[in-house]
């Protein structure tokens, strides 16, 4: 018999968890320590949502790390969810491409590549051949849309949302420090507590640079705190820093591009790609 936590995970749709080894969840999302109190680890995580949501795709990465999706609820007022898996590359798309005929025809793709594929092919552009940081590629993308984007070769995550934020997208940290994403607030509070925050618009995430904006490079995303009416801090919201101007962004070469800087697999653990496995939905 399920909990009544569980039952009230019954609409989880989207959600994605890394531990902090991969994805290192900012500091001010740390809020004061009796907060992470509630908050789950990424294993009591996973067997709620299996749990409440069987039916869901869940790819099971290493270390306790998973990707899950679930099409319960999705309506045509909703924004439609995929996910796809293309050469150890896994992407979860939430929203729609405006441009996507435009994007297909740029990376030389058929016409029945969908969204998630074109964001896979653009992300695999820029970790292999682009001699230019992910905001130049990322503002190419037009439309509402969020995505998560992991790489199990290269131990990578990217994450991104559109310059509107016209697609909900939370992220937060779990009791043992892990990356939470997810769109729906139910499930974040569930898993975390109050140690969460919107995903700033116009933004992405990456395991080599962190947080930047792709709309303004140049400017630091900032984070601020709110208090309650007794003076404690109840959120955090983050937001660009328009007064203040980075000394300069680098341009570098294939050689020596944003996806080198992700955490390598030491000798002997073997490579992401080898411990990523996949239960398809249903099963």
């Amino acid at each position: 018999m399920h909990s009544p936590s569980q039952h009230s995970l019954v609409c989880w749709k989207m959600l994605a968890v890394f531990e902090k080894a991969i994805g290192k969840p900012p500091e001010e999302l740390r809020l004061p320590s009796n907060v992470l109190e509630k908050a789950k680890t990424r294993e009591e995580i996973l067997e709620t949502f299996q749990s409440s949501c069987p039916e869901s795709t869940v790819y099971y990465l290493s270390n306790g790390n998973f990707m899950a999706l679930s099409h319960a609820d999705e309506s045509i007022q909703s924004h439609p969810r995929s996910i796809v898996v293309i050469d150890d590359v896994f992407c979860i798309f939430i929203g729609i491409l405006e441009n996507t005929c435009d994007l297909r025809r740029h990376y030389g793709l058929p016409r029945q590549a969908t969204e998630a594929m074109v964001v896979v092919e653009a992300y695999k552009v820029l970790r292999d051949r682009a001699p230019y940081p992910p905001d130049q590629v990322i503002k190419d993308l037009q439309g509402k849309f969020a995505f998560i984007l992991f790489d199990a070769r290269f131990g990578t995550l990217f994450a991104a949302r559109d310059r509107d934020g016209s697609v909900e997208l939370q992220w937060a940290m779990a009791g043992d420090g892990s990356l939470v994403y997810s769109h729906d607030l139910d499930i974040i509070r569930e898993a975390c507590g109050k140690s969460f925050a919107p995903f700033p618009p116009g933004c992405i995430f990456t395991s080599g640079s962190g947080l930047t904006s792709f709309v303004h490079p140049l400017h630091k995303v900032r984070a601020s705190t709110h208090e309650d009416d007794d003076g404690h801090i109840c959120g955090v919201t983050f937001q660009v820093d328009l007064f203040t101007r980075l000394p300069s962004i680098p341009r570098t070469g294939s050689a020596g591009n944003w996806a080198d800087q992700a955490p390598v697999v030491k000798e002997g653990e073997g490579n992401w790609s080898d411990q990523a496995t996949v239960v398809k939905e249903g099963e």
